[in-house]
């Protein structure tokens, strides 16, 4: 379950000696452990391949390679060679338990826990497999069990203070502390020089607010290792929670030291130096956050004060901008840069700003109950707290399949369609034509030469979007409403990102229309965007674990979950409209996906691709959604299938996945 399987077990392995006559067998087997000893695991795959040329049934050769190719990253190659290796000696216990904690940082955990129930039945005596099981079933929420397997290693082995510390865990996801502090007392006692145990005990210390012990831990963390960051940090949280700003400072410079790309500490580093009135030296972090960050409202917003307090009038009204430009719906953002703009004698943007700041905040106290309508636009809320180390700033969550899948985050879906509004022959085309007579209908019923449905991004220049939006307001304006275009404005709110008033204005257009499924299709796809878009800023605030230790991912169970139940909504309302419309099949597959749900997404998916043969980007997303649920060569297909009706992006994923003989 480490970074790096370890080397200590490899060392034991006992290898055959049966010599041949072409070539020199055990040779080639030291040499390759020789090189894994010395981490250069791409020359020892390499030296390993040819002892594999000559002897393809050297199980222990596949296996070596397979744990190389494990430090590399490379956790399908990886799997494929202790699969191997198991193949060719169906009892090598070693193999299925290396298969095991690989299937496990795949995120597969079903196949890594009949893995393990493998090893033990072969060799119930051995402590290994209880201690990685154990860990498995802390990351697949199965704590009792997870006690029970560490329960099970601890008797064999009484000096190991990371068992300790996951059974600890357990119980305190288990809600009980008492049993926690217990099992971080005996990782402290079995190994009174490991920093993990007093970072881990002093980090439950500090979550219950009890503050002389959490600093002492750290102190002790950091005096067993001088470089441990995470004591460093937690320590400095630990002086600003007890008023002591100029050692938490000193903590902050340290982590800097030590890692001179953390932006969440420069990030609380800002705001302490801020507190303390070093407006200079918070507007140099909050630059390094900003270009570290750039998709953060927050940094602009923060920022945006300090500039004020420098004198800085017009930099500061540009960040309060630039936040709004992330987020239009943030309260806070227009009622602060209307007081500037009043500074600056431009009142007729304070009214403006103050008018907007209203209206967002009237919409906000309306929709109290909704949880996807967060605190941005609540006046009261203050963004001044430090963010604690479990935390990172993240980017959209739109483009990821929802709950982080063991190690493959990078691995994106492509976006919703929609109608957007976008200069006509400039997005490119994949895929056989699918024009359905009802959708040519609706298109010239709209009579827009702009309107376009597609996944893609508009083209169309911000100041274009903003005076197409008021021109659409002043017809409303003038003329009878009607549900035409009352959905070009839809369209153009969404583009701006004034997502509650978009969906808003479809409500209205689909009261005047309401059996026309084109425009429930982009009110769904705007309550998407809006959620996904919140999430990315709220999750701000949210505590997402980026420590090295695997067993504390359980921390993103506690994340704050945002529904698309009624995104989800609009598209069965289309379907019971347009029971035939491919583009709807595959936007619920996609919120589907998100929603964790992959065999529906997949059944939609292939729904959608039923009703459009050559539907290249539903092809793309079943394949990335067939790798998530490891069927990785029928996803590989799907990728192949989409690359060849023109998604480039398959081929960046077929390189990554696809299987490549060694």
């Amino acid at each position: 379950m480490l970074k790096k399987l370890t080397i200590a077990l490899v060392l034991l392995l006992t290898c055959t000696t049966h010599v041949s006559a072409q070539y020199n067998r055990d040779y080639f087997f030291w040499v390759g452990r020789s090189r894994m000893m010395n981490n250069d695991y791409q020359d020892a795959i390499r030296v390993l391949n040819t002892l594999l040329r000559f002897d393809e049934e050297a199980y222990e050769g596949y296996f070596l390679r397979g744990i190389a190719k494990y430090n590399l990253d490379d956790l399908l190659g990886a799997e494929a060679d202790f699969s191997t290796a198991i193949r060719l000696n169906p009892v090598y216990t070693q193999a299925y338990t290396y298969r095991a904690i690989t299937r496990s940082r795949l995120g597969n955990y079903d196949d890594a826990l009949q893995d393990f129930r493998e090893a033990i039945e072969l060799r119930p005596d051995l402590p290994g497999p209880y201690y990685s099981r154990g860990v498995t079933r802390l990351l697949n929420q199965q704590f009792d069990e997870a006690i029970a397997d560490f329960d099970k290693f601890i008797r064999q082995e009484t000096k190991v203070a990371d068992a300790y510390i996951c059974r600890g865990l357990s119980y305190l996801h288990l809600k009980d502390t008492v049993r926690a502090y217990e099992n971080y007392d005996q990782a402290i006692r079995t190994n009174r020089e490991y920093p993990n145990s007093y970072n881990r005990r002093g980090t439950l210390y500090l979550a219950q607010r009890r503050f002389d012990e959490a600093e002492t831990d750290f102190n002790k963390a950091i005096a067993c290792d001088s470089t441990y960051l995470l004591s460093y940090f937690n320590r400095a949280l630990v002086y600003a929670d007890t008023n002591r700003p100029m050692d938490a400072l000193r903590d902050f410079d340290h982590v800097i030291r030590l890692d001179s790309t953390n932006s969440l500490t420069y990030f609380n580093r800002a705001m302490l130096r801020s507190q303390i009135g070093d407006y200079n030296r918070a507007l140099e972090d909050y630059d390094k956050v900003a270009l570290y960050s750039p998709g953060n409202v927050l940094v602009y917003y923060n920022r945006a004060h300090v500039r004020a307090q420098l004198g800085e009038i017009e930099q500061a009204i540009e960040d309060y901008s630039a936040a709004i430009r992330l987020y239009p719906d943030f309260a806070n953002a227009y009622i602060y840069r209307g007081r500037l703009r009043t500074l600056m004698r431009d009142e007729k943007g304070a009214r403006s700003d103050r008018d907007a700041a209203q209206r967002k905040i009237a919409a906000y106290r309306e929709r109290l109950s909704d949880s996807t309508y967060s605190i941005y636009a609540d006046t009261t809320q203050r963004f001044d707290k430090l963010l604690s180390f479990d935390n990172k700033f993240a980017g959209g969550s739109f483009d990821r399949i929802a709950g982080g899948q063991g190690g493959r985050e990078q691995m994106r879906l492509l976006p919703l369609y929609k109608f957007t509004l976008t200069q006509p022959d400039t997005l490119p085309q994949q895929g056989g034509r699918y024009h359905p007579r009802r959708l040519e209908d609706f298109a010239k019923r709209i009579d827009n030469r702009y309107l376009t449905l597609t996944w893609r991004e508009s083209t169309l220049p911000a100041d274009s979007l903003v005076g197409l939006d008021r021109a659409y307001a002043r017809a409303l304006n003038t003329e009878e409403p009607s549900w035409i275009r009352l959905f070009e404005r839809g369209i153009t709110q969404g583009l701006i990102k004034q997502y509650t008033n978009a969906v808003n204005t479809y409500t209205a257009a689909i009261e005047l229309n309401p059996s026309n499924p084109f425009l429930y299709l982009n009110r769904s796809t705007t309550r998407a965007e809006m959620i996904d878009f919140i999430s990315s800023i709220d999750n701000s605030y949210q505590r997402i674990t980026i420590d090295a230790d695997p067993a504390n991912r359980l921390q993103n169970a506690s994340k704050r979950t945002y529904s698309y139940d009624e995104a989800e909504a609009d598209l069965n309302k289309v379907l019971k409209l347009f029971p035939d419309f491919a583009y709807a099949y595959y936007n619920r597959a996609n919120l589907k996906a998100l929603a964790g749900d992959l065999p529906a997404a997949f059944e939609d998916y292939t729904k959608a691709i039923e009703q459009h043969p050559y539907f290249a980007e539903a092809y793309y997303n079943r394949g990335i959604v067939q790798i998530f649920m490891k069927d990785t060569r029928k996803g590989c297909l799907d990728l192949s299938k989409a690359g060849e009706l023109g998604i480039a992006e398959a081929y960046e994923q077929l390189k990554r996945y696809a299987k490549t003989e060694e």
